[in-house]
């Protein structure tokens, strides 16, 4: 666990544009298993989260095209809602940071920490307003 002083400002970077803070895994089963879209993102205090991962799911989520519901929880905060999480993101394995669009409590669309390290936010952004205009 990180203190929460150090993680604070890297969730408010999601949740000031309108991403909703999942803390529990009840929180996770009610978000994900709802009717409509849901993009999930697994924060992550790592240089990619902050370079690459959050710009670029900001950057998507202000496309006109959107998800019903923008959610996130926090890789080394709360585990048990990040668990929850990753289950709902198998077969792939467990990354951090990760980018996830359900439908329908489907996945549809995931983006790995190997597809979000070295690339620009706005290649991975790119990739994901698809995945919105495809699916939302």
């Amino acid at each position: 666990m990180y203190p929460e002083y150090l993680v604070e400002p890297m969730r408010a970077e999601l949740a000031n544009v309108g991403f909703q803070e999942l803390k529990t895994a009840a929180d996770v089963d009610s978000a994900i298993s709802a009717e409509g879209t849901v993009f999930v993102v697994v924060n992550s205090v790592c240089g990619c989260a902050a370079a690459n991962a959050r710009p670029a799911a900001k950057i998507a989520a202000a496309n006109a095209k959107h998800p019903d519901k923008l959610v996130t929880v926090f890789a080394g905060m709360e585990k048990e809602a990040v668990d929850k999480a990753r289950s709902y993101m198998m077969p792939f394995p467990p990354s951090s940071p990760a980018m996830a669009l359900f439908k329908d409590g489907k996945l549809v669309h995931m983006i790995e920490r190997h597809q979000i390290e070295g690339r620009p936010a706005q290649m991975i952004a790119d990739s994901l307003i698809g995945a919105f205009d495809q699916y939302c």
